[in-house]
């Protein structure tokens, strides 16, 4: 093993995970001590709390008052199936992948709903396909920052204003964190266990009153299970969209989102949240451009994701080695970071190039990350030592 010095600051929170990402500063499970356990979320105390959910959700995103929004099950993955199941058919489909759970998302619309209007356009992890070639007159299906190859879409620009078809875009490591443009959305969901460090188990599904419109004027050809279901006799049921979820929420979960979404208004709503999560890609950035043996997976700046924030090792030892062996290398370099109790889960997504994979949202302090990096390079010299020929 190597005997370079180990760093004398570390990090007051190790957790780096890209989700379940971490709690927000000061976290206790005593924020959850009001939760409502043991009562029915269809009493009036539950609906309320689910409607403040909603409210403060909304009011933190500026949603436009005609945009729907409701909580669903099964995270950000059951609010995008629901979506796909329930619009996707009358036209033809654009799937645009650049990462893993993009690449799901085709599968899903090719092999499960077996659409046969699908155009694929897809890039390398690190790479955004062509924007310029998606067609609006179809629909769109998208991430809109992939959290697995830290690649996300620059802005809205490329989303045609007259469109023809719906955008579908997956935001969940994006909400709270980049700015979206409402008008050029037409579906977004993402889930809390990301931007606002909260607990796994509940999606958020948006909709735009184009996708309403398609809920309620177009019916699938394949059954719709009883947890995707939105209409009822061609009518939207509103009260999905009012706290009435469709299955039974998690009351804890439910009160450790509005832990979050407080947390979220004390440190300036929506542009504080950026705020935070720009100073954390930016901590790495200037670390990246004077450390000769990482990189960002990333190949533009234009489209570097300040959330799941991915890293490739370029050092020349590295490369020379096989590509099981470059694999080995990465998982010994998370191991030695985790058993030093400085950085828990931040090795590159299973299907992503062998790296390290940084969340820097709004929940992780600046000061964290920066402490951090002097321990990523005393890893790195510790694995030379083992790895190198």
């Amino acid at each position: 093993m190597s005997d370079a010095q180990k760093p004398a600051t570390r990090p007051a929170n190790p957790n780096f995970s890209s989700g379940p990402c971490a709690k927000r500063p000061g976290w206790t499970p005593a924020a959850l001590a009001d939760a409502l356990v043991g009562r029915s979320h269809r009493a009036k105390p539950g609906k309320a709390r689910l409607a403040d959910v909603l409210d403060r959700s909304r009011a933190l995103l500026g949603l436009p008052a005609d945009y729907r929004i409701a909580i669903v099950a099964a995270s950000d993955t059951g609010a995008v199936e629901m979506a796909l199941w329930s619009l996707l058919g009358p036209r033809g489909v654009d799937m645009l992948a650049w990462e893993s759970f993009g690449s799901g998302w085709v599968t899903d619309v090719t092999k499960q709903l077996k659409l046969s209007d699908v155009r694929v356009l897809d890039a390398a992890y690190g790479a955004l396909p062509d924007l310029a070639q998606v067609d609006f007159s179809r629909d769109v299906v998208f991430t809109w920052n992939g959290t697995t190859s830290g690649v996300c879409v620059p802005n809205g620009d490329w989303i045609a204003a007259d469109r023809e078809g719906l955008t579908i875009c997956d935001a969940t490591s994006a909400a709270f964190a980049m700015d979206l443009p409402w008008d050029k959305l037409d579906v977004v969901t993402y889930s809390w266990q990301k931007v606002l460090g909260g607990e796994a188990q509940h999606g958020i599904l948006i909709l735009s009153p184009r996708a309403v419109e398609r809920l309620e004027s177009y019916t699938p050809k394949w059954p719709m299970p009883k947890l995707f279901r939105m209409t009822k006799g061609g009518k939207l049921v509103e009260g999905i969209f009012k706290g009435e979820t469709i299955n039974t929420p998690s009351m804890l979960v439910v009160e450790d989102a509005l832990d979050g979404l407080k947390w979220a208004e004390a440190v300036g709503g929506l542009p504080g949240l950026i705020k935070r999560t720009q100073a954390n890609l930016a901590v790495v950035s200037e670390w990246v451009a004077r450390t000769a043996w990482v990189d960002f997976l990333a190949t533009d700046a234009s489209f570097r994701s300040s959330t799941s924030i991915c890293l490739k090792v370029v050092a020349d030892w590295f490369v020379a080695l096989s590509a099981e062996d470059q694999a080995k290398a990465a998982k010994r370099l998370v191991s030695v970071l985790d058993a030093e109790g400085v950085a828990y889960d931040i090795g590159s997504y299973r299907d992503a190039p062998a790296g390290l994979r940084l969340w820097g949202g709004a929940t992780v302090e600046e000061a964290d990350m920066a402490a951090l990096l002097p321990w990523l390079d005393w890893a790195e010299a510790v694995v030379k030592a083992e790895f190198a020929r």
